[in-house]
């Protein structure tokens, strides 16, 4: 069993300190999994079904996915407050996708996707507090309060990005200089079911192929663009076969070691200089495609309720860990509070934090530039932008 040495306090010139130990020994430090097999178009190896987790990896991955979604289901509670204003897409039940694919990638490797972007901003490395102060518009945001919940950026993630598909022909682009510097590292360039069938992600497919960029694609699909089903959407839902002459992979994204497997042998093959590849993680989201859409004109409860309780990836990563003793009950719920208290520090900031003040509006055009005048609204009317 596991021991835990009693909580005792120690009177320390009248001050109460409490220490609490606990002996880890007892939990198993690595198991093997057997996940499911991906499908495959053009190639002849696949990912591994045989794979090995860590303890502490296992509990690196929960905490993460438990950050993602509380957070996310703190800023529905924001937006109903009408604290948090315009566009905002929720990424709650995709969180294994995320973990996953930052699981096999380096830091120093890019990322670019579309307008759900919150869960990548905080595994490229924002943090909860910068976050939500974005969406809340304030000073201590990401971008400073300017780009609100489409458009955070960090060191090596190039963003959320407002325009259907348009972040796929950036991600070839970043590609392009991660080649051309031979630095060897890769671009990983994510869009939805929705995008799926944007006429640029085609022509970029052709250009990645014919140069050998370094850069996966993936389609994240979460079954519905927009209120549109996949089947309503796409003559042919196969989106890992899409890219024709590029190879695919399609994946389990509810399933954080699939996509961990799948995108380690992704990067495998870009590294080796093979081109590009393609994957589509099949995932889910639980809210609707945006704040403004309730998420069950075109779906039913059911549906979302049957998702949540078969195929949840915390839920799943959270009873593996379990059943193999790789950790206890208290201590995930300890990770839980903890998780809880940070995202309630990060609302309370990100709604004492004062907005950027008006003469900031233009800052930031150039880089590494000399301040230049703006034209505000009219000829007259002139800002100035420093950088």
């Amino acid at each position: 069993g596991i021991r835990i040495l009693t909580v005792f306090a120690v009177l320390l010139k009248g001050a109460a300190v409490v220490i609490s130990a606990r002996t880890y020994a007892d939990f198993t430090t690595q198991a093997t999994f057997e996940i499911k097999k991906c499908d495959v178009h053009k190639l002849d190896e696949t990912p591994a079904t045989q794979v090995v987790m860590t303890r502490e990896e296992g509990l690196q991955y929960y905490r993460t996915m438990q950050t993602m979604r509380r957070m996310e289901l703190k800023a529905d509670q924001l937006y109903k407050q009408k604290i948090i204003r315009g566009f905002c897409h929720l990424y709650d039940g995709q969180e294994a996708c995320a973990v996953g694919i930052e699981a096999s990638i380096n830091r120093n490797d890019h990322l670019i996707t579309a307008y759900r972007a919150h869960g990548y901003t905080y595994t490229r490395g924002g943090t909860v507090k910068e976050i939500m102060a974005e969406l809340t518009g304030r000073r201590g945001g990401i971008a400073k309060g300017k780009g609100g919940s489409m458009h955070m950026y960090c060191k090596n993630f190039y963003g959320g990005n407002g325009i259907v598909g348009a972040q796929v022909p950036l991600g070839a682009g970043v590609a392009l200089a991660c080649k051309f510097q031979g630095n060897n590292e890769l671009c990983v360039c994510l869009y939805g079911d929705g995008a799926a069938n944007q006429g640029q992600i085609f022509e970029t497919y052709n250009m990645a192929a014919l140069w050998k960029l370094p850069v996966i694609f993936i389609c994240e699909n979460n079954r519905y663009g927009m209120g549109t089903s996949v089947e309503r959407a796409a003559a042919s839902t196969d989106y890992f076969k899409r890219g024709e002459f590029i190879p695919g992979l399609r994946v389990d994204g509810m399933d954080v070691l699939c996509v961990r497997e799948a995108t380690r042998f992704a990067a495998d093959h870009c590294r080796s200089g093979k081109g590009p590849i393609l994957m589509e993680l099949q995932t889910y989201r639980y809210h609707g495609h945006s704040m403004s859409d309730p998420g069950i004109s075109y779906r039913t409860r059911e549906e979302i309720q049957e998702v949540r309780s078969k195929s949840d990836p915390i839920s799943l990563l959270k009873d593996r860990m379990l059943s193999n003793n790789m950790a206890s009950v208290e201590e995930l719920k300890d990770i839980d509070v903890e998780v809880r208290k940070e995202i309630e520090d990060a609302a309370q900031f990100a709604t004492t934090d004062p907005e950027p003040p008006l003469e900031e509006l233009c800052n930031h055009i150039f880089h590494n530039n000399p301040p230049v005048e703006v034209r505000g609204t009219n000829p007259w009317s002139k800002l100035k932008s420093v950088s």
